[in-house]
């Protein structure tokens, strides 16, 4: 028996990212018993996954993981984030470990000078952070299996939309995933109206946290008013698995650079995606048919690797005058 540990503690797009690792160490390591380190407020995200054999999670503590972590005696520990936390539980289980690299200084030139250094195939598109994360564990033969990402809804979280949004049951809908971790990587108002108006479907679902609600409850409200698009908010009202079952149900999906956005490449072979502040470089949605929006026209960006509060330049041109196309074709979802 292989018994070996995956840790990656947050967040929610970096852990659907590490989903083919999990997938392809459980098919093709002799005997593999498979556990994954977490946060709490992320396990919804494992619950489901065949793959896995048992969650370890991360509650405040970190001593009191250690100890729980020591008790299982591990063959080999895949460290899929490199933080001192990851590090440290490495260092405490004294087994041989696996350790992703993080590119800090290519990321580093990438988002401060501009400076495109980032590893890239043979055929000169970017190495996709999956694809770096496979990398991790290619000294144990592990290898890319091509199946994509997995993302196993728990049937408790499922949305049975004829029973529970019936709005969204009676005729296709767009997926709209208005979060995003900094005011930097999402969409501001106004263009988030022009966007909603562009879309090919007259009804949207909007996808966000509790700290989007505001945002939802004023674009649902200027729909209202202006009558000519059905806005269902869906912002603060589901769990991460019952936001990700409505985006498997929708018939296209759209988001700023955040976890549920990611998630949706487990569904559908089409994502589109916005970008301001980050880069997609090696971090767009990771399906056949990955549609990126940015606006090409600035040399400020990016700016961060993982989104700021505001603007450098004050002008937030990357979001204000970003393209909103008037066509989204998209590819048939899985």
């Amino acid at each position: 028996m292989n018994k070996v540990l995956v840790i990656r503690f947050s967040a929610i797009g970096d852990i659907v990212w590490t989903s083919p690792v999990v997938r392809c160490l459980k098919q093709q390591l002799t005997g593999c018993q498979l556990h994954v380190c977490t946060k709490s407020q992320y396990a919804e995200m494992w619950e489901a996954n065949p793959y896995v054999d048992k969650i370890h999670l991360l509650r405040g503590s970190l001593s009191k993981l250690i100890s729980e972590l020591q008790e299982e005696n591990f063959d080999y520990v895949v460290d899929l984030h490199k933080n001192f936390r990851s590090i440290r539980i490495c260092w405490a289980l004294g087994k041989k470990s696996f350790t992703y690299n993080k590119l800090t200084w290519q990321r580093f030139l990438l988002t401060q000078f501009q400076i495109d250094c980032m590893p890239r195939k043979a055929n000169g598109e970017p190495l996709h952070v999956v694809e770096r994360y496979m990398q991790t564990v290619a000294p144990l033969g592990i290898r890319y299996d091509g199946k994509g990402l997995d993302y196993f809804i728990p049937p408790t979280h499922w949305v049975d939309l004829q029973q529970e949004l019936p709005q969204l049951h009676h005729q296709p809908f767009c997926a709209y995933v208005i979060g995003g971790s900094e005011p930097t990587k999402k969409l501001p108002f106004h263009k988030m109206i022009e966007l909603c108006q562009k879309l090919p479907y007259t009804t949207i679902a909007l996808i966000g946290g509790k700290e989007d609600m505001d945002t939802g409850n004023r674009v649902a409200a200027y729909f209202y008013q202006n009558n000519n698009k059905h806005i269902v908010d869906l912002c603060g009202k589901m769990s991460i698995s019952r936001s990700a079952s409505v985006i498997a149900q929708a018939a296209m999906v759209i988001g700023h650079d955040t976890g549920l956005t990611h998630i949706a490449a487990a569904f559908h072979q089409t994502v589109y995606s916005i970008w301001g502040t980050t880069s997609p470089v090696g971090f767009k949605p990771f399906c056949p048919h990955s549609v990126v929006m940015e606006n090409k026209a600035l040399r400020c960006r990016p700016c961060s690797k993982s989104g700021i509060k505001s603007c450098p330049r004050k002008h937030f041109k990357c979001m204000n005058e970003l393209p909103i196309p008037t066509e989204f074709p998209i590819v048939p979802h899985q």
